[in-house]
């Protein structure tokens, strides 16, 4: 320990690198003294001011943002500005509802006004030049709102081969606030623009509600889940069945089944039965025109199926009477 001791001393007060530390400190106070003087310099920034309205009624639901932000842009020395962008100096305003409350669901803070209140906020060295928005406004009702579905939009694709087998939200509906006539507009919500490719397993997404200024939606955010699947071109065979077919007949279809081809998820295909299909002859079509083959239709298919096709159009049949 002494020799580490006696080797760190040395280093410390050798004399070159006691001049390397004279030479540090003088670059240092230098330093200093320039960071003081370039404070003291008149600078002009743009400092965002929160804005909260205060003293709502129980009865009234803003249907704007509660909290909104003004930017200011101010003129003063450097060190003061430092205090408004970074300091416990920040300033805020707090906007009394009752005060600008004009009627018919809304209420402004003029420019002038907001201007007024952000320098009473501030030094009085402190000299605000210009003030956006040009007024502050917000919109309320008295609690009057709906619910209505939400949907996903934008451009959202896995990789080739794999598809979207569903999609789940966090909440599929949501409450919307507004005016009456705004109400009754609105049919459903959508997010804002999503863009995701090229995935193949699920893909959780959080994201935000899209909404007009004076339209409030609770909540503003939520979460959609794609699941994704494999493609697979799949067959099953499905029983035709008669529609249509007056008592004492009977219907026979030579083959009695026919297959039914499908692009599907390999999950969903382990899960489908030949009652998820229907393929029908119809018996009034038959009579009108009677051929020794008939037509065969595919009705059903369930969700999620595409490209279903049945692997032949026409069938032999016989219709035979029988007893009731």
């Amino acid at each position: 320990m002494s020799s580490i001791t006696k080797a760190i001393k040395s280093f410390l007060f050798s004399n070159m690198n006691k001049q390397f530390f004279i030479f540090l400190f003088f670059v240092l106070l230098s330093a200093v003294f320039w960071l003081i003087l370039t404070l003291n310099e008149t600078y002009e920034k743009e400092v965002k001011v929160p804005v909260h309205i205060v003293n709502i009624p129980k009865n009234v639901v803003l249907t704007s943002a509660a909290v909104d932000t003004v930017r200011a842009t101010v003129r003063d020395k450097g060190w003061v500005l430092i205090s408004y962008l970074y300091g416990e100096k920040r300033p805020a305003l707090t906007i009394n509802y009752k005060n600008y409350d004009r009627g018919n669901g809304g209420g402004f803070v003029s420019q002038s006004e907001l201007k007024r209140f952000v320098e009473q906020k501030m030094e009085s060295s402190t000299k605000v030049t210009s003030i956006k928005p040009e007024r502050l406004e917000f919109f309320y009702n008295n609690g009057e709102y709906k619910r209505v579905p939400v949907r996903w939009t934008g451009r959202v694709m896995p990789e080739q081969l794999y598809f979207i087998s569903n999609t789940v939200y966090s909440d599929d509906s949501i409450d919307v606030y507004a005016s009456h006539e705004k109400l009754d507009s609105i049919r459903f919500v959508e997010t804002e623009p999503l863009n995701c490719v090229g995935f193949r397993d699920t893909l959780e997404i959080s994201c935000k509600l899209m909404h007009a200024s004076d339209v409030k939606v609770v909540p503003d955010h939520i979460k959609i889940t794609f699941h994704t699947d494999v493609l697979t071109e799949e067959s099953i065979n499905v029983t035709v069945k008669c529609l249509n077919l007056p008592p004492g007949k009977l219907l026979r279809t030579f083959p009695t089944k026919v297959r039914v081809n499908f692009v599907a998820g390999v999950g969903q295909f382990k899960s489908l039965r030949e009652e998820d299909f229907s393929v029908v002859a119809d018996y009034l079509e038959i009579e009108q025109n009677p051929s020794e083959r008939c037509n065969i239709y595919l009705r059903n298919v369930p969700q999620g199926i595409s490209r279903a096709t049945l692997s032949t159009k026409q069938i032999d049949y016989l219709i035979e009477d029988i007893e009731e």
